[in-house]
């Protein structure tokens, strides 16, 4: 049995099909050595150009869940600072991977690049791993439908409300985490009383319009119908809202509780009615069709 650890090196944002890929590659060659995922919060372009850093796929929180349920043993994660940032590539490889993970494998995709300006590569990671005595692994990137799988192309597909492209190279329903807000109640007053989720800055959430998907709330988990928008049929100026509706249920007290809704899919656009009564017709529409989507 070999000693040392596996590495596995990635933002992995998402935890999608691409790096689950890198992580069963991991368990394959593992033969007993702790698997650690390394991945690094906030997301660098936080640190070298905040004003075109992307929104996240997922939480910190989630992001670790994922890789524990995706293979790895520990997961490592490295504050991605600006003194991190000025890290010579070599100093990475020897005080973070040898000195700190004990690494006999590192296992990362063709197009990785570390260390200060990026200029630590495949290259000059497979020349230190000669002199620290380790082994690299590089795996070729995933692809789906001819285009490499990445957090950048699912994120594309998530703004543009392209919910099922984005559950399938996800391999789940893509979530928001959250806490439930107060709004402006008019659910409750027209029977279809919403869980109005805030707390989500940073979070990538999907174009306005309806979907169906679930809604999960401490043990609880429910069908719902999601609406994502500013409710135009109604008079006067709102924010952008994210709310779901749980399906068949009554009486919930939900405020100020941690809340999460999964995005499974996109029925229709946002539109503004003529009135309360088309609304209503067309809501019962859209619950009858996320019920039987759900339930399927």
């Amino acid at each position: 049995m070999s000693t040392g650890s596996v590495v596995v090196i990635g933002v992995f944002d998402g935890v999608h099909k691409g790096h689950q890929l890198l992580l069963d590659r991991a368990k394959e060659i593992a033969d007993g050595r702790s698997i650690i995922a390394l991945t690094f919060d906030p997301h660098p372009m936080q640190v070298f150009a905040p004003d075109r850093a992307p929104t996240m796929l997922t939480t910190l929180a989630d992001r670790v869940e994922l890789l524990k349920i995706h293979n790895a043993d520990q997961v490592a994660v490295l504050k991605f600072n600006e003194k991190f940032a000025s890290m010579a590539p070599e100093d990475f490889v020897k005080d973070v991977l040898v000195g700190q993970l004990s690494v006999s494998t590192v296992i990362v995709g063709k197009n990785f690049t570390y260390g200060h300006k990026a200029a630590g590569n495949i290259d000059s990671l497979i020349k230190d791993s000669l002199k620290f005595n380790f082994t690299v692994d590089v795996q070729d990137l995933k692809s789906e439908e001819n285009e490499a799988i990445s957090s950048s192309r699912i994120r594309k597909l998530v703004v543009e409300g392209k919910v099922e492209e984005a559950r399938t190279l996800l391999s789940r329903p893509h979530r928001l985490d959250g806490v439930v807000v107060h709004g402006e109640k008019r659910g409750r007053e027209i029977g279809y009383p919403t869980a109005n989720l805030g707390n989500i800055d940073g979070q990538t959430i999907p174009a306005d319009g309806v979907y169906a998907g679930w809604l999960t709330v401490g043990i609880n988990f429910w069908p719902a119908a999601i609406s994502i928008g500013t409710n135009p049929t109604f008079e006067g100026v709102r924010g952008r809202q994210v709310e779901a509706y749980a399906l068949d249920q009554e009486g919930l007290e939900l405020y100020d509780k941690n809340a999460s809704i999964e995005f499974g899919w996109r029925l229709r656009d946002t539109l503004k009615f003529d009135g309360l009564e088309p609304l209503l017709v067309q809501m019962k529409l859209d619950c009858d069709q996320a019920r039987a989507l759900t339930e399927g």
